[in-house]
């Protein structure tokens, strides 16, 4: 009946197979759920008239609710849901427009489609995380992504202009940055749109030395709702520093004063919990025309904050790593590797081998990317750069010698995880503890204490450490036999020694990959009490009848979580 009734209102097909629904009950997370319903929307009609439906027949079948899925490679859980799920790249997977500094696109889209687009014009959207070969732009600002270009240019907030969102009474609305008259002048609609403005802008004022405080002090953050960046007064846009407080003073507890009103800033990251995003205006930047790699292998971690800490002054673009674990596997799967790097690239491994040769195996492998519009400033700075470190650290260094050689330690980097999952024999990469971050500052004895932690639970898992060190960002990826009841009770002990660690140095327990089901019961641990409760007021200002992906930001339940572990890989 459900299925019929809903063929009714929307022109998009409805999948009810329950062979065809398998493929919708997981993502690259731990966890698998099966959904009642697939929806693939034509267009943004499809979703408003869904939304009316399900807002509808909420009373009557509580159960019924909404979760918006794109490319499927989330490791939080995110995009599971056991009511009605909506492939947004089936159809709603279109790039509309590139115009000179902007594109314009249906979250459906592939990023690697994207790109393509974008680069034909010389333009790029720096944000895209390691999965860029298999992830959607809608996921991407449903979870704030960020990757290896973040060091220098930031997350998937920075480059959200505008949004094209369904809302909890099944309307469309536009949301971008409004000056504060803008903002009055939504705030005194008499509609539903008009009723979110004054009730955000009230929890806002009313709340705002609590919510500026709760901002966790890292460069980078996916964990509840970014209420602290929604409301930028004057004085940090123009960077006036001395008359800030001021100015968020005037223009928060009052009708007066200047800044922007940004609701976008709430979406991204939201993971679907508050509406449904059916377009999105994205910035974008020109991209250096030069680059230079530098790879530095560490014989042990004790310097690695310190050597963060150096390579940072320098401005790099990027700075990824991946650890002795993954490098040995790359190593084991090496004929894996060279059929997506290609034959010739083989010989490229040498000085790798040699390194390991002379120095032992690395503990953490760096590479350190350098950008700029003259090869020869470029390839002079990072000349300049391996001598110093190489003086300074002791460390082995080596400067890739050509695009196939970059490439090699990007694959290996990009393709870590897929790694894991594929190639290691009785263990499956089991993602929980995925993406924490502290300050560089605190790397050496943060990453010490971290060891310590996860080695104490060597009978259950190995693990590999891979991410960003030039923002203190780590994803720690366990390999566990989830078959095993005693494996999957440890990982509520472990994430509890983990994240208390994490909020110890000042740190958040997801920087990129976003709360969903893994992380969401977490919450409370980092934030406390009262900024949850104002998550709830924010959830149900935008979803009072909680039909916008449930049981994610808000309500999250860890023994739900651990009951939807899948066992069979």
């Amino acid at each position: 009946m459900l299925v019929n009734q809903i063929k009714e209102v929307i022109k998009g097909e409805v999948i009810e197979n329950s062979n065809e629904l398998k493929a919708y009950g997981h993502d690259a997370s731990i966890f698998e759920v099966q959904p009642k319903l697939v929806v693939k929307p034509k267009d943004s009609d499809d979703i408003k008239n869904i939304v009316k439906f399900v807002s509808e027949h909420k009373s009557s079948d509580p159960s019924l609710s909404l979760t918006a899925r794109a490319g499927g490679s989330d490791m939080s859980g995110g995009p599971l849901n056991e009511s009605i799920i909506l492939d947004f790249t089936a159809h709603m997977n279109k790039v509309i427009e590139v115009g000179v500094d902007y594109a314009i696109t249906e979250p459906g889209a592939f990023y690697r489609d994207f790109e393509k687009e974008t680069l034909k014009k010389g333009l790029l959207m720096p944000s895209y995380p390691a999965s860029r070969e298999l992830c959607a732009v809608g996921g991407m600002v449903a979870n704030n992504a960020g990757g290896e270009k973040s060091l220098r240019y930031g997350k998937t907030e920075n480059y959200v202009e505008e949004l094209d969102v369904v809302l909890n009474d099944g309307n469309e609305y536009v949301f971008k940055a409004l000056t504060v008259d803008e903002l009055e002048q939504k705030k005194s609609q008499n509609d539903f749109e008009g009723e979110i403005y004054r009730k955000m802008h009230e929890l806002l004022g009313g709340n705002y030395e609590l919510i500026q405080k709760a901002k966790p002090d890292v460069s980078k953050n996916s964990a509840g709702y970014a209420l602290w960046n929604i409301w930028r007064p004057a004085a940090e846009i123009d960077g006036d520093v001395e008359s800030q407080g001021q100015e968020r003073q005037v223009s928060m507890n009052g009708n007066i004063g200047t800044g922007m009103f940004d609701l976008t800033k709430l979406f991204v990251g939201s993971q679907g919990t508050l509406g449904i995003i059916t377009k999105m205006k994205f910035r974008l930047v020109n991209p250096a025309t030069f680059s230079k790699l530098l790879i530095v292998f560490l014989k042990d971690m004790d310097v690695t904050g310190d050597l963060v800490i150096a390579l940072n002054t320098h401005n790099p673009e990027s700075m990824e790593s991946y650890d002795d674990n993954t490098f040995k596997l790359a190593l084991k799967i090496l004929p894996d590797l060279v059929r997506k790097i290609g034959l010739a690239s083989l010989f490229k491994f040498i000085p790798d081998v040699w390194a390991i040769v002379t120095g032992g195996v690395p503990k953490l492998i760096m590479l350190v990317e350098f950008t700029g519009d003259d090869e020869e400033s470029v390839e002079r700075k990072v000349q300049n750069i391996k001598q110093e470190i190489k003086s300074r650290f002791k460390v082995k260094t080596r400067i890739a010698s050509n695009e196939a050689d970059v490439q090699k330690y990007w694959t290996i980097r990009r393709e870590s995880f897929n790694l894991l999952r594929k190639h290691v024999k009785g263990k499956k990469a089991a993602p929980f503890i995925d993406d924490i971050i502290v300050k560089p500052e605190y790397l050496s004895k943060f990453l010490t204490e971290l060891k310590g932690i996860l080695d104490e639970y060597k009978k259950y898992m190995i693990y590999t450490i891979a991410g960003h060190p030039g923002d203190g960002n780590f994803h720690i990826i366990p390999l566990m036999d989830l078959s095993d009841e005693k494996s999957r009770l440890v990982i509520p002990e472990i994430s509890e020694k983990v994240y208390d660690l994490v909020l110890k140095y000042g740190g958040s327990i997801t920087a990129e990959h976003n709360d969903g089901l893994i992380r969401t019961p977490y919450l409370e641990k980092m934030y406390g009490e009262d900024i949850v409760e104002l998550f709830e007021q924010v959830k149900e200002i935008f979803d009072p009848l909680n039909i916008f992906n449930p049981g994610k930001k808000v309500g999250g339940d860890i023994e739900y979580s651990m009951r939807h572990i899948k066992t069979n890989f």
